[in-house]
């Protein structure tokens, strides 16, 4: 009996092991050029490839990151920048989604406001910064505003997008069951453009980011950009790096929270491609 049970076990991490091993070779594969890039980084200011006085080893960035997160200046700094860049890209979803749904269910819609989309799509935000801080001001409200401007546009242009591109034959086995028109929309409409319009909700959350720390580094007395602009202007070049370095970061993590809400909204997809 001891020995059957023996030969379970072994068959069990036998058929584990290989899966085991799959996934640490799939992990140093995605790894090593990260790991790779961070060596020369470390290596290149030590051995004079590079200025170590505007290029520092990585080990002395890390400090410096480490430094301003024990003074709690960089929480400061992060807190404002996130407060700005999630203000402004809420206000979008709020109002290019919504707006996106109607412009792509009503063809009179998208005609009448089309030429108005492909002119301020072709805009970029960055440009219109003094118009907004003529307007607004220096303060916050300008900053919010940029970063919504920003957002709006790839949120509402992929929303646009995804009910136009809606399979037609959904729509046609729906309407044969003599669904009316809000229930079609609601069943079948706005689950099929969930995946599109996640592409736009990524690529404005980047854009936030982006936009805004551009913004910080004009007219702002906290923020991630503003962090850096400082560092340069006073010659704190490791403190400089520390804060590009926080932006990096953030914006993985926005890029990563997003795509497990886009897996989350889009289940049905994944179990019908299964």
């Amino acid at each position: 009996m001891e020995s059957v049970k023996t030969a379970h076990s072994t068959l069990r991490l036998g058929k584990r092991s290989p899966a085991a091993f799959s996934g640490v070779l799939k992990l140093f594969k995605q790894s090593i050029v990260l790991i790779a890039l961070v060596l020369l980084w470390e290596i290149a200011p030590r051995t004079g490839l590079v200025d170590a006085a505007f290029f520092p080893a990585f080990s002395e960035v890390i400090r410096a990151l480490w430094n301003l997160i024990l003074s709690g200046e960089l929480f400061t700094h992060f807190l404002a920048s996130i407060i700005r860049s999630f203000s402004g890209f809420a206000l979008a979803l709020l109002i290019a989604i919504p707006l996106g749904l109607l412009i792509g269910w009503y063809p009179l819609a998208r005609q009448l406001l089309n030429p108005v989309l492909e002119l301020f799509r072709n805009t970029a935000a960055l440009a219109l910064l003094p118009v907004f801080m003529l307007l607004l001001g220096i303060g916050e409200t300008s900053k919010i505003a940029i970063v919504l401007f920003a957002c709006t546009w790839p949120i509402l242009l992929n929303t646009i997008a995804a009910v136009g591109s809606v399979d037609p034959l959904l729509i046609k086995a729906a309407r044969s069951m003599n669904i009316k028109s809000f229930r079609l929309f609601l069943k079948v409409i706005l689950p099929a453009s969930v995946p599109t319009i996640f592409t736009g909700i990524r690529m404005a959350g980047t854009g936030a980011i982006l936009v805004l720390i551009a913004a910080e580094m004009v007219g702002a007395k906290e923020g991630l950009g503003y962090l850096i602009t400082y560092s340069q202007y006073n010659f704190q070049i490791p403190q400089m790096y520390a804060g590009i370095l926080t932006i990096a970061l953030l914006g993985l993590l926005i890029n990563q929270v997003l795509s497990m809400l886009e897996r989350k909204f889009s289940k049905w997809k994944q179990q019908v491609n299964e």
